[in-house]
């Protein structure tokens, strides 16, 4: 791991950013100059103030997402600022035009108020065909998310929540398929009620499941709770959680499925053996995994996930954004809806024909990944 951050560090210096801005067509004469600039420009704008829907047609808003980060909970590392969420931001820009040849802009906001968040999204909109929000901690990012999807007319998503949430679908959707499984009579349990397990445990009861508990550091989320807060009450009404509150011990006896989005280790093999025959582990903890594989394998597990690329079956969120973010500026979809991030999901899992323990989701470097996923964002 040293050995990677050192490199990272020359690689990043060496490069001084990620990114550089090309034009699509050289100007090589006045003739050029008098078409892409002053005066050939001043037709397109006064259409375009005429006709406000052909912007699209006539700019780049059909294939530009603003990338927006307060910098408040980056990676693994929390509140370390918007200059230093830059790099991040970059990283992300790299994988839209890398994946689906999609332009992102990283925006780092000097503010952690939703207000000014939602105003300075609000006010650089018209220049983007989608925004991507991008580690903003929770519970400000429900907020944000929910705020600007009611006043923008663009696709808004917070990729935290539903890219991971895409995935985790698509992976469990397979894993099922290998354990012999449904998704109405299997109990979950997501360990961690962030951004990422909200919308993991939101997705999951759109999609069928009837028994899903939710952990946080305190326990389970149940009517005896009388610390959690707002976010944590819609969360629990909409599971329908437990009256009494149990440990982490508690709520794995006689599961089906771990999901973990909390710390490392948290995980034990007394734990697994605690859940039902051939249980399905998603430890996604970064960059340490809730539990390793090869103990979780050696407990019982069927199928084992992480969120890292040296294990097999990479919950990794680049599987899901480039292609959903895709479909929506393609086909001009003015909002990403449950249904597209299932639709999204069951594309992802579909690529794999024959899933196996070892096999469950698609390599992030799938070339038929981003048509699949695009496809069905209409």
């Amino acid at each position: 791991m040293s050995d990677v951050k050192e490199k990272a560090m020359d690689l990043h210096r060496k490069l001084k950013g990620k990114l550089s801005v090309n034009a699509r067509q050289p100007i090589t004469s006045k003739e050029d100059l008098s078409l892409y600039y002053t005066p050939g420009v001043g037709a397109v704008s006064d259409y375009i103030a005429k006709h406000p829907e052909e912007a699209r047609n006539l700019t780049g808003l059909n294939n530009s997402v603003a990338i927006v980060s307060d910098g408040s909970a980056v990676l693994g590392l929390g509140n370390i600022g918007p200059q230093a969420g830059l790099p991040v931001m970059e990283g992300k820009a790299l994988l839209f035009k890398q994946f689906a040849d999609i332009d992102g802009y990283p925006i780092v906001i000097n503010s952690h108020t939703a207000d000014d968040i939602v105003k300075t999204v609000e006010a650089i909109a018209p220049s983007f065909g989608g925004i991507n929000l991008e580690d903003i901690a929770a519970p400000i990012c429900f907020e944000v998310e929910d705020r600007l999807k009611k006043s923008l007319d663009i696709p808004v998503m917070h990729d935290d929540q539903h890219g991971t949430a895409v995935v985790v679908l698509a992976g469990l959707i397979n894993a099922f398929k290998i354990t012999g499984r449904s998704f109405d009579d299997t109990k979950f349990v997501i360990v961690g009620s962030g951004a990422a397990g909200t919308a993991i445990a939101k997705l999951l009861k759109k999609y069928g499941a009837n028994e899903l508990l939710i952990v946080d550091s305190k326990g389970t989320l149940a009517q005896d709770r009388a610390d959690l807060n707002e976010q944590k009450q819609q969360l629990l009404s909409l599971v329908g959680g437990p009256d009494q509150s149990t440990d982490l011990s508690g709520a794995l006896k006689d599961a089906d499925v771990f999901v973990g989005v909390s710390k490392a280790n948290l995980l034990t093999e007394a734990h697994v053996k605690s859940m039902n025959k051939d249980p399905i582990i998603f430890a996604m903890a970064n960059p340490d995994p809730e539990i390793l594989p090869s103990v979780a394998l050696s407990a019982g597990a069927a199928v084992v996930a992480t969120g890292r690329s040296d294990f097999p079956n990479q919950v990794n969120n680049a599987l899901a954004f480039p292609g959903i973010f895709r479909g929506a500026l393609d086909n001009q979809v003015s909002a990403i809806t449950d249904d597209h991030k299932i639709k999204a999901a069951e594309a992802i899992a579909g690529l794999i024909s024959n899933p196996t323990p070892e096999e469950i989701i698609p390599d992030v470097f799938d070339d038929r990944l981003v048509a699949a996923i695009a496809k069905e964002i209409v």
